[in-house]
């Protein structure tokens, strides 16, 4: 097994990973498959797993970075799958088109990897994901809800809605091309999930065109709003109190590391996955803190 820091030359390791760094890790039953994690000083056994999925531009170590002080402040671990282009060229859509590897498969085999290597022991996850990040988020938690304790989706380009009569990906009616995934909306509506979009994230540039996604909206605000109300609209009919909520950041754009920088997107994340004390609040949930 091997693990290294990014960017430095990997060394053969052994005993407990190292804290308070962000590692580069293979994972052991598919050496093609990276991974980043990051053990903060405080860990338990008990420590909350958090998820952080890179969107098309494929930049865990950005991600992990920017959450690490939080981390650190809460006691969370860290774990960034690298979905590489050539090996998950359908990650947004866990792998629906048959083309290389499942990437829910894929997290699922670096979780239980990361609990075995740190002796952490949890039921669930906090996921999050930017972007096509956000795509195999929220289509992770449809996927799998026992498995997500709690989820942030920010900027997703174009939605799952959860309607039986569209089949996979557009709504929620299996498919032969998924094998083993069924949608069940009474599972997946009980995950409370926090929708993050920026209010200038109104360009159509890298956006998925087609008739069927533009009637989710022409921007990703407008899919935004409109996923929000379908999920509370579902909710409402299986008489379940609505966890999906909105916030748009007020001058927000689509840029990950803008969000970050300039409107405390690591702080609104982790107060929406874990209330913490460290992360600042958003102001009624627009703007900046």
């Amino acid at each position: 097994m091997e693990t290294a820091r990014i960017g430095q030359p990997t060394p053969k390791v052994g005993g407990p990973l190292a804290k308070q760094t962000v590692l580069r890790r293979v994972l052991r039953t598919d050496p093609a498959q990276e991974y980043l994690v990051y053990v903060p000083r405080l860990d338990s056994r008990d420590a909350p797993l958090c998820v952080l999925v890179h969107g098309i531009s494929r930049n865990p170590r950005d991600l992990v970075k920017r959450f690490a002080p939080y981390a650190e402040a809460l006691g969370v671990v860290l774990v960034a799958p690298h979905f590489a282009k050539e090996q998950h060229p359908d990650y947004q859509r866990l792998g629906f088109q048959g083309r290389g590897a499942r990437s829910d498969l894929a997290l699922n085999a670096i979780i239980e990897e990361v609990m075995w290597l740190t002796g952490v022991v949890t039921q669930q996850i906090h996921l999050f994901g930017h972007s096509g990040g956000a795509q195999f988020a929220h289509r992770y938690l449809m996927a799998y809800p026992s498995r997500v304790a709690r989820a942030v989706i920010v900027s997703a380009g174009w939605y799952t809605f959860p309607n039986a009569r569209d089949r996979f990906p557009y709504g929620i009616r299996p498919t032969s091309r998924l094998r083993g995934v069924r949608f069940d909306p009474e599972e997946f509506l009980r995950v409370p999930t926090t929708v993050f979009v920026g209010s200038e994230d109104t360009t159509t540039a890298g956006m998925r065109r087609t008739k069927r996604a533009d009637a989710q909206g022409v921007t990703r605000v407008e899919r935004a709003r409109n996923w929000v109300a379908s999920m509370r609209a579902a909710a409402d009919a299986y008489r379940f109190h609505p966890l999906v909520s909105l916030r748009e950041i007020d001058g927000g754009s689509h840029s990950f590391k803008s969000l970050a920088a300039d409107h405390q997107l690591g702080g609104r994340a982790f107060e929406a996955l874990f209330g913490g004390p460290s992360a600042p609040a958003p102001n009624g949930g627009n703007g900046n803190p």
